[in-house]
This record gives C-alpha cells, sequence and structure tokens, in this order.
C-alpha cells in the first residue's frame, strides 16, 4: 500500500485507506481476462474522447497542461482521493489540531481522534468507492503508483469495476456506456486543461471557505462519526440528521455562504458542461446514447435504498445531482442563444463565471457577459 505520509494529528490517513480497502465490496464477477479488455477498452475510448470532446467544445489544450489518464480499482480510486482530501484539507486539519492541542490532554485526545477518524473517513470511503464512475481529480499530488499533471495539475480516473457494474445494471449496451462516461469525464479534463487559471481559481475559493471555518474540531468529527453509523444502520429510526442538513452546510459562517455560492455556480457549471458535451458528441459516436441517457437519468432520480438516500443528503451528494440538472439547463440555454463560441466567454477569467442566480437565469448571464458598451 502507497503511504499517504504521516498519520498523527487530526485523521490518521493511513488507517482510512486501511479501512476502506478492507471494508470495500467486492467488484462484478468478471474474468482476467475480461478484466484486461475492459482496462484497455477504457484507455482506448479516453483517448478517443479527447478529439470528440475538443471538437464539440471548441477548446484546445494549452501544451504543457496535460494530464494523466488513469483506470483504477475500487481501492485505486480510495487511494487517490486520500491523497488529495490530504492535501487540500491540511490548512483546516492543521488549524483544528493547533486548537486541540492548546485544550487540556489535547495531544492524547489528537492521537485517538486521529485514528477514530481515519477509520470513520476509511468507511464513508468504501461506500463511495463503488458509486464513482470516473473523477477528475483536481488537486492530485503525484506518487509512484498514481502519476498527475506537472506542478499537480491532476489526473482523469476511470474506475472500471463500476462501469462495468452499473452498464449491466441498467443493461445497455457496454461499448456504448464505457465510451459515453469517457466523454463526460474527458469533458472535465479538458476544462482544466484548456483553461490554466480554472484550478488555481477553485483552489483557492476552497482555501478562503476552509479558512473561514471556526468550529469546534468535535463538531466536524461528530458529523463524519453520524455519517459512519449511518452507514453501520447506527442512527435511531426515524431520527433527523441536524434538519437534514449536509455536512458543508453544518459549519457555515456568512462568509462562508457566500464562497459556497460562488463554489455551487462554478461546480453546477462543470458538472452540466460535461453533461451537455456528452449528449452533444454521444449521437455521433454512441450509437445507444438515447437508451443510455434514459436508464442513467432514472437511476441517478431513483437512488438506491433508504440508507443510501439519507447518506446522499448528509454528505451534500443530493446537491451534486442538482448540479447536473441545473449546470446542463444553463449551458443549453447560453448555447442555443448565442453559439459555443458564446458561451466559451464563460472561460475568460473568474470575472466571466456564472453566478450562482445566473444559473437559474441564463439570460442574466447572457445579458451581463455579452452586453454591447454603450456609445
Amino acid at each position: 500500500m502507497t503511504s499517504i505520509g504521516a498519520s498523527s494529528g487530526m485523521v490518521d490517513w493511513n488507517l482510512a485507506v486501511a479501512t476502506a480497502t478492507r471494508l470495500v465490496r467486492p467488484g462484478p464477477d468478471v474474468s482476467r481476462d475480461e478484466a484486461r479488455a475492459v482496462v484497455a477498452e477504457l484507455r482506448r475510448h479516453a483517448k478517443a474522447s479527447e478529439e470528440h470532446v475538443r471538437g464539440f467544445t471548441r477548446l484546445a489544450t494549452e501544451e504543457g497542461h496535460d494530464t494523466p489518464v488513469l483506470v483504477v480499482d475500487r481501492p485505486g480510486w480510495v487511494r487517490a482521493n486520500v491523497a488529495g482530501f490530504r492535501e487540500i484539507l491540511k490548512p483546516l486539519l492543521d488549524k483544528m489540531q493547533e486548537r486541540r492541542g492548546n485544550t487540556p490532554g489535547g495531544a492524547v485526545l489528537g492521537a485517538v481522534g486521529g485514528k477514530v477518524t481515519g477509520v470513520e473517513l476509511g468507511m464513508l470511503l468504501s461506500f463511495l468507492s463503488s458509486r464513482v464512475l470516473g473523477q477528475y481529480e483536481t488537486f492530485a499530488p503525484a506518487t509512484r503508483e498514481l502519476p498527475a499533471g506537472a506542478d499537480g495539475g491532476g489526473r482523469l480516473l476511470l474506475v472500471a469495476p463500476n462501469i462495468v457494474h452499473v452498464e449491466r445494471e441498467l443493461d445497455v449496451e457496454p461499448h456504448d456506456f464505457r465510451l459515453w462516461v469517457c466523454l463526460h469525464e474527458e469533458t472535465h479534463r479538458t476544462q482544466f486543461t484548456a483553461v490554466p487559471w480554472l484550478r488555481d481559481h477553485l483552489e483557492g475559493e476552497i482555501q478562503s471557505f476552509l479558512g473561514e471555518t471556526d468550529v469546534d474540531p468535535m463538531t466536524v468529527l461528530e458529523r463524519i462519526r453520524e455519517a459512519a453509523q449511518s452507514l453501520a444502520g447506527g442512527r435511531p429510526e426515524g431520527e433527523e440528521d441536524d434538519g437534514g442538513r449536509s455536512l458543508v452546510e453544518l459549519v457555515q459562517t456568512p462568509a462562508q455562504r457566500e464562497i459556497l455560492g460562488r463554489l455551487t455556480a462554478v461546480m453546477s457549471l462543470l458538472e452540466g458542461h460535461a453533461d451537455f458535451v456528452m449528449d452533444g458528441v454521444g449521437p455521433d459516436v454512441v450509437r445507444t446514447v438515447g437508451e443510455i441517457r434514459e436508464k442513467f437519468q432514472q437511476r441517478r432520480a431513483k437512488g438506491a435504498s433508504r440508507l443510501d438516500l439519507a447518506l446522499r443528503k448528509l454528505l451534500g451528494l443530493d446537491a451534486k445531482l442538482r448540479q447536473y440538472r441545473d449546470g446542463e439547463r444553463f449551458v443549453r440555454a447560453v448555447v442555443d442563444e448565442v453559439g459555443m463560441d458564446g458561451f466559451n466567454r464563460v472561460w475568460t477569467s473568474p470575472n466571466t463565471l456564472p453566478t450562482k442566480s445566473e444559473i437559474a437565469k441564463p439570460a442574466d448571464w447572457i445579458a451581463r457577459v455579452h452586453r454591447k458598451p454603450e456609445s
């Protein structure tokens, strides 16, 4: 197993990886030859998707900003995400560790708490690892097993067992479904490699959000514990989780709410753009795209068990589903009105990104960004 770094502090990251990889569900039943064929096909589709996506979006990757595509299993997804979490959460966890260290017995509590949190985080990651089809990991420190782009430039992950599981569950044409998934994820890769300022802007917003956090460490750890208890069926029947608020919503200050509004708008744009592109490219290269989209939308809307729905609410995953829908409507409306080149003005600078209210009212973004100067 790849070491994630020091295990001291608020979270024992190595224990989180060990717990998640121990608890992760086995993937679908495939032979070794079938698995090799799936991996090879996903790599081919990922490569082919580059040309499809860049031709459709008219976005070109700048030289030196390309990033690797990795086909991984569920433990590989866990390791990659723990490395990313550790990188992006370090300032917040250092702050929480300092606060705890100034309390009586804080050092001892920190060591014990870090292991408890590592186990509970591992439980959550094991749950999520069977649900993610692909992911563009924006803040990805490179390791020997998991390379990343230059200067922490990210990497695209395709989770092979999950893709096979869903294509079987939906009973769709496997080769078409694999290409369809690659089109979505390649769009995210293109967004960040063709718009170099986007990564730094997003990281700055996230760090500003975390920097505003002024909450007792135990409150954050308790939120993680509640999510882990939900996984184990530990929440009493009928008990509400703080009015249905997510982990993110529970630690907001007024300044954080403002930052979160901007982040929500950006994420809606990115997810909606990826959905728009995968369906826009689809008819030319994915013969059964209509069937795939219909069945996949039904799966998204239906969710799974009551437990799954409760976890999605607690972790804020239901908000991600809204981002796909609202963002896709925004992109479609703008492209219909001003064309793809007109839409691409969204990537000019942070000032041309849509606000949360503009995501809901695309005409307002068009009026602001495309308004003619007064003569």
